[in-house]
């Protein structure tokens, strides 16, 4: 076995941010990913500067390059004036998370190579990345959507009919996919009225439009499969229940067909049924009812979406219910 690869200078920490017996352990730190751990370059680079970049802070926050005993008196509040600096600096959650990964490592060879203990460290909270806003479709891209279903030339008029049930369930119920394709036929709605299994096995009601009705009637009527009690509503091509995996793909191909945005998905539609009917009035808490959301800061991600957005939805109200009015 040869030797490990030597550690060039622009992976040592700089000696006006450390002293010796630091920048000692920083060294066997650095070999040590390289060797055990098997990082990669970029990895030891990037941890290296992060482990720098918080040196650097502390020689200037404590007036002069600290030596490996001051990292012993280090205090939670130490972490964090550093983050806030980061943060300060237009660094990005995302960003700051790694850099405490990298300072995380260092620390842990620290401990586990009998050098210094420091549980403070542990203490710190990882800076949340912000959660990407939902991205619904317009009324008129979900509306499309749902009325084009599955259909194509090559394709049989009840799986074209089953796409479409589908499709207006997840729009017109705010369904997820898999609660969608979980349903079996004892759970075909009621007085207007559908029960969902959600995450945690929570049930929630649902009231169900006319037109989602309708498309799901005429689903069934064309199905060859005649199912009862615990089978499927939504099928594949051999009776089976319909694969998630399947349904994606229809509705990639639909979206490709119709000239629609990467963006139609699935999932979309749920963001739509949420933002179109928020942007028409309806109220936050009934939304979160309807959604099956345990937070109600989940569901306040749909009044952040972008303006030009929400005053598109504005102009017209949610096309499932205006356009086909409860009898």
């Amino acid at each position: 076995m040869g030797s490990p690869p030597a550690l060039n200078r622009r992976t040592e920490a700089p000696a006006e941010i450390a002293a010796p017996d630091l920048r000692e352990a920083l060294t066997a730190w650095r070999r040590w990913l390289q060797t055990e751990k098997r990082a990669s370059a970029n990895t030891v680079a990037a941890y290296g500067g992060d482990v720098d970049g918080f040196l650097a802070f502390l020689t200037g926050h404590r007036g002069g390059p600290p030596a490996l005993a001051d990292l012993a008196d280090l205090r939670l509040g130490d972490f964090r004036a550093w983050l806030a600096r980061r943060a300060r600096a237009g660094t990005g959650s995302a960003s700051r998370a790694r850099n405490l990964s990298g300072l995380r490592s260092f620390f842990h060879f620290l401990d586990r190579t009998g050098r210094l203990h420091l549980p403070s460290l542990q203490a710190v909270r990882t800076p949340r990345a912000a959660r990407p806003l939902p991205r619904p479709l317009t009324p008129g891209q979900a509306q499309t959507l749902v009325e084009a279903g599955g259909a194509r030339p090559d394709t049989p008029a009840w799986v074209a009919a089953r796409d479409r049930a589908l499709f207006a369930l997840l729009y017109g119920c705010g369904l997820r996919l898999g609660e969608a394709l979980a349903l079996n036929r004892t759970d075909l709605p009621r007085d207007g009225v559908l029960t969902v299994t959600g995450k945690g096995r929570k049930q929630r009601q649902v009231p169900v439009l006319p037109v989602v009705a309708q498309a799901l009637d005429g689903y069934l009527t064309l199905c060859p499969y005649r199912g009862e009690g615990a089978d499927p509503i939504f099928v594949g091509v051999r009776g089976r229940r319909l694969d998630r995996a399947v349904a994606e793909r229809q509705m990639r191909e639909q979206r490709a067909r119709l000239g629609l945005p990467e963006d139609a998905t699935p999932h979309a539609l749920r963001h739509s049924f949420a933002t179109h009917l928020l942007c028409e009035g309806g109220d936050l808490r009934a939304i979160q009812e309807l959604l099956g959301h345990s937070s109600l800061s989940t569901t306040q991600r749909y009044t952040e979406v972008d303006s030009e957005r929400l005053l598109a939805v504005y102009r017209a109200a949610h096309p499932r219910d205006r356009r086909n009015p409860p009898d």
